[in-house]
């Protein structure tokens, strides 16, 4: 295990931060926390990030991925994994594969006596979008492991993945990625993910199921943008759906037209037709951003929520948090908070205070 102390700033709901030594795989950003309560009362969290020199051609935060684990869900302690610079989990080495590039987990589970990752992955092609940009093709794979430390990857059909990008002038051409999978009572599977359209900068997500976790078949574009003026005007990225109630309850990341991110919600019967649900923060989110100007470290998004039922009838929110640092994400501090349910209602919460 690390003997490294989490270093946190005094302001609400931060709870990890990246890591002070430059010789782990986390020390320039982290994101994407997927937290497990497991049943022996620790608590778990699988996260990506990278260190300072990750390619830098990759300009997103993902790179590889590690685990830290608490006996509260609030104090963490990293795990020392086998990988490069105390990962769990990197990109392939084969160049011809998916996730050659760079890998990000966002969904784990344990079923069957296994956890299991969902995760995304890019390749080593390099296109130009007025900058050279690595892996933006994004695709979704899967990986189990009995400990959560060494894992072993399932074979997709695509290049290792499961689900490929659409054809030229669908929805998702540019790529499916952050997989958030859920495995329904009768054993058929769903995961949902989300892509960019690049003519008008917009988020959509999109929904595949499947009869085994292994075969897919896409049903399609199932949420876009919001009206006008909303706080996820310019669409919907990373999300977390579970069941609530025998409702399936999507927490996803809104953008609005400044490019601020915020939590916001959506309910379905049966996980495929939503309903976005107002929420009590003014921009009708759930959970928003700190506000703009306030040096805040989450004052510019707020994003990647994990949900965890506790067993009081309450709910922790994991999340992503970014400072107004710079202009892109790379150059925008990442960290991770915490934020909790106001008892058991979801569509209202507060940043967990030290």
């Amino acid at each position: 295990m690390s003997n490294q102390q989490n270093t946190l700033i005094d302001q609400p709901g931060l709870i990890l931060s990246t890591n002070n030594s430059e010789n782990w795989w986390d020390s320039d950003h982290i994101s994407s926390p997927e937290v497990i309560h497991c049943a022996d009362g620790t608590w778990r969290m699988w996260y990506y990030g990278r260190d300072r020199k990750f390619d830098p051609l990759v300009k997103l935060p993902s790179g590889r991925c590690g685990l830290a684990v608490s006996s509260d869900g609030v104090n963490w302690e990293r795990i020392k994994g086998p990988l490069t610079m105390g990962a769990v989990f990197e990109p392939h080495p084969d160049p011809n594969r998916f996730d050659s590039s760079h890998v990000g987990v966002t969904s784990v589970c344990f079923q069957d006596n296994l956890y299991w990752m969902w995760y995304f992955g890019g390749n080593q092609i390099i296109e130009n979008f007025g900058f050279d940009v690595k892996g933006i093709h994004m695709l979704p794979g899967c990986a189990i492991s009995r400990d959560g430390i060494n894992w072993v990857r399932l074979e997709g059909p695509f290049q290792g993945a499961f689900l490929d990008r659409g054809k030229a002038g669908e929805f998702d051409a540019l790529f499916c990625t952050m997989p958030n999978v859920i495995r329904d009572d009768d054993n058929t599977w769903k995961t949902y993910y989300h892509t960019l359209n690049l003519e008008t900068r917009q988020f959509f997500i999109g929904l595949a199921v499947s009869t085994d976790g292994f075969t897919w078949e896409k049903i399609g574009q199932i949420l876009g943008p919001g009206v006008s003026g909303s706080f996820d005007e310019n669409g919907l990225g990373t999300r977390h759906i579970l069941k609530i109630n025998s409702q399936y309850v999507m927490f996803y990341e809104g953008v609005n037209k400044d490019s601020y991110f915020s939590i916001g919600v959506a309910i379905s019967d049966d996980g495929i037709k939503w309903k976005k649900q107002l929420g009590s923060e003014e921009n009708g989110s759930v959970f928003t951003h700190a506000p703009k100007g306030s040096g805040g470290w989450d004052a510019h998004a707020v994003g990647t929520p994990c949900v965890v039922p506790m067993a009081d009838g309450s709910f922790r929110m994991y999340y992503v948090g970014c400072d107004e640092g710079g202009n892109t994400e790379l150059d925008c501090k990442h960290q991770i908070g915490l934020a909790i349910s106001d008892g058991t209602n979801f569509l209202k919460w507060n940043r967990w205070e030290n």
